[in-house]
């Protein structure tokens, strides 16, 4: 068995998780309160500029130029490509690049954005890869079950169809390789790396629950 399938089966409960999170099937409805979603268009703008930044870190750690150029260039399509779909978003709501970038981090997205960039400048690149993991393969495959719920088109349709798409499946097919790869390198880090997927994979799911609630500081 592939060690990114071992990973998935060792986090299938969190995954079940967010697919019974009510952010995902109200969205897939088309009923998700316009606030949850905008929660979720602002702090996720911000955790995708540190995302961006994990990925930058990881390309100096990478020891090959393939992986190196790889992991760089998705830093730099995070920036221009994906985030575009959130400055779209953005518009509806009357919210410009400058109020994305001015928006404080609700307390989850500071402890998901922490841990991947510590876990980025003092883990190893085999840490580093299963960290990264759960938000491409939970995306995907969250999408992919919003996708198998709607009934119908709504405004959330362009989430769906951002994350189902052929170059987003790509994009995490090649994640999903250098997790294989960096599991059959390193063995001994097997472990290591289990534990970061983990917690990456349950801050996921505190991310759509952070979205849902509208999660802000109390003081």
């Amino acid at each position: 068995m592939a060690f990114s399938d071992e990973l998935l089966d060792a986090g299938e409960h969190i995954w079940q998780a967010q697919y019974d999170h009510p952010f995902v099937t109200e969205l897939a409805a088309g009923t998700l309160d316009e606030a949850a979603f905008r929660h979720w268009v602002e702090q996720d703008y911000r955790y995708l500029l540190d995302y961006a930044r994990t990925f930058a870190v990881a390309g100096t750690k990478a020891r090959d130029e393939e992986t190196m150029a790889h992991l760089l260039g998705v830093a730099h399509t995070v920036l221009d490509d994906e985030m575009d779909l959130h400055r779209e978003f953005a518009r509806e709501y009357d919210l410009t690049p400058g109020d994305l970038e001015s928006v404080r981090k609700a307390p989850t997205c500071v402890a998901y954005t922490n841990y991947l960039v510590r876990t980025a400048h003092e883990g190893s690149i085999a840490e580093i890869a299963a960290a990264i993991y759960p938000c491409g393969q939970g995306y995907l495959d969250v999408a992919r079950h919003m996708d198998d719920l709607m009934d119908e088109q709504h405004r959330y349709a362009p989430f769906v169809e951002k994350y189902t798409s052929d170059e987003f499946a790509e994009a995490v097919g090649w994640l999903r390789a250098f997790v294989d790869r960096c599991g059959e390198r390193y063995p001994g880090e097997h472990d290591a790396m289990r534990e970061a997927f983990l917690t990456s994979a349950r801050l996921e799911h505190s991310f759509w629950e952070m979205a849902y609630t509208q999660e802000d500081w109390t003081v």
